[in-house]
């Protein structure tokens, strides 16, 4: 049985001080995987992200940025699941919900692609699951620090191209196509 991950699509990505800039369209895109999943009759789990520290500008829970994007609120869910890792399985009941409604097959869509998107279904694959990474319903931005700069499209593809070593990295039109047909 397959399972939808939408994670961290949090108000912080969208009116926060971590705007997702690349690909275009991908909130669309998590919202269609969404639908989709309802319509299918797959389980959808919400992962949310809350900051550990009490001092970081970023993820702070109860703050407005904490809080998941509208429309992914007003969506369907079968289990909301709050982390504090880029993993979503550490230190959370996730493989414990999965496990327990039979799940061997996890369908990731969310931000960041390099982190815990990126994070999240490499855990997946190592403890056994088969693994589909929506390439265009996950997103990241630019970055800069010490070590250089990088692009949102370069550092978006950097990931896919990684990532198909633990997943099948896949549109999200041909996911909801395949979903349909069964």
């Amino acid at each position: 049985m397959r399972a939808l991950l939408v994670i961290d699509v949090q108000n912080e990505y969208f009116s926060g001080k971590l705007p997702v800039s690349h690909p275009p369209g991908s909130l669309d895109n998590i919202l269609k995987a969404m639908d989709a999943a309802t319509t299918n009759q797959i389980p959808v789990v919400v992962i949310r992200h809350a900051a550990k520290s009490g001092t970081s500008p970023v993820f702070r829970k109860g703050s407005p940025e904490w809080e998941l994007h509208p429309d992914v609120e007003k969506r369907r869910r079968d289990a909301l699941i709050d982390k504090n890792w880029p993993d979503s399985f550490t230190e959370t009941t996730l493989e414990e919900w999965l496990k327990g409604n039979g799940v061997n097959t996890l369908t990731v869509c969310g931000y960041m692609t390099q982190m815990c998107c990126d994070t999240t279904a490499r855990r997946a694959f190592h403890l056994g699951y088969t693994v589909e990474f929506l390439s265009d319903a996950t997103g990241t931005l630019s970055l800069k620090n010490e070590v250089g700069t990088v692009t949102d499209e370069e550092l978006h593809r950097a990931i896919l191209v990684t990532q198909s070593r633990f997943s099948k990295v896949m549109k999200t039109d041909a996911w909801v196509s395949h979903v349909r047909s069964g």
